[in-house]
């Protein structure tokens, strides 16, 4: 079971921009398929985007051109840059990792 430790969430003004990080205990060289997703009030957890062990990523439409997951597989990380924030992008953002391993998750808030 590898275990995932997000951080970098907050609170941020529309239009900004924030960056998330997700730290693995183990190589992630070896994970087929890592993400995030997130979870507002109120509402099922959705997927944000995926990043698979070859590089190659998904995003759902509506962050399309304004997220970018990329990882660091030197550090055995994964990030999450989020450009443009909306209110909308308010939710509890977690980690996944392939095996059905999920972070405790990190607060993005967005407002004014």
């Amino acid at each position: 079971q590898v275990q995932l430790v997000e951080s970098g969430g907050g609170l941020v003004q529309p239009g900004g921009s924030l960056r998330l990080s997700c730290v693995a205990s183990e190589s992630i060289l070896s994970i087929n398929y890592m993400g995030w997703y997130r979870q507002a009030p109120g509402k099922q957890r959705e997927l944000v985007a995926t990043i698979t062990r070859g590089g190659g990523t998904a995003y759902a439409d509506s962050m399309k051109g304004r997220f970018t997951i990329s990882r660091d597989n030197a550090k055995n990380t994964v990030y999450l840059q989020m450009n443009s924030v909306k209110p909308e992008d308010t939710a509890v953002y977690y980690c996944y990792a392939w095996g059905n391993n999920w972070g405790k998750g990190t607060l993005v808030t967005v407002s004014s």
